[in-house]
């Protein structure tokens, strides 16, 4: 029997039980990492769906309180008046508030061209005071439309109602 032969036989079994144990060492590595990403990816998906419910929540609260408010101080939103109160858009074109739903609208009209002008973008002036002009103008005139509206009605209920009533039909 060739005893050098079959020492070299063991060798190569030694080797062989060594890269199996390290081959099953690197698959148990390989399904570790699998399972460490599906764990990170889960982690990922849940941290994610957290923050966007915190955000979707204060949002919530956010414009519920907004709401409340506009409903307690009586300003109507996605308005033309864009925010402004009808003190803050009388002090904008240097104007007095209407009186009685009657506003001087030549003065008004004559101030807001001259202030529109002058801040024009085009000549130096500002976009943003230019907007605030316009609102300004815009909420004076909603104010007037909805006075004589209100003077219509009542007019309309001091008459009574008299409907148009056609003999020849």
């Amino acid at each position: 029997m060739n005893w050098e032969a079959l020492g070299s036989v063991e060798k190569d079994c030694r080797r062989l039980a060594a890269l199996d144990v390290t081959i099953f060492s690197i698959a148990q590595q390989t399904q570790y990492t699998v399972v460490m990403a599906h764990r990170i990816v889960t982690q990922v998906f849940v941290t994610g769906a957290r923050v966007f419910g915190r955000a979707v929540s204060e949002a919530y609260r956010h414009a519920s309180a907004s709401q409340k408010y506009q409903a307690a101080t009586g300003i109507k939103g996605g308005t033309g008046g864009a925010g402004l109160t009808l003190d803050e858009a009388c002090k904008i074109l240097n104007v007095g508030p209407p009186k009685g739903g009657k506003a001087n609208m030549e003065q008004v009209t004559e101030r807001f061209k001259k202030l529109f002008d002058q801040n024009d973008p085009k000549k130096g002036g500002s976009f943003y005071l230019q907007s605030k002009v316009l609102r300004a103008r815009e909420r004076i005139d909603m104010e007037v439309r909805e006075a004589a509206r209100a003077a219509e009605r009542e007019a309309e209920l001091q008459e009574g109602w008299k409907p148009k009533v056609y003999k020849d039909r």
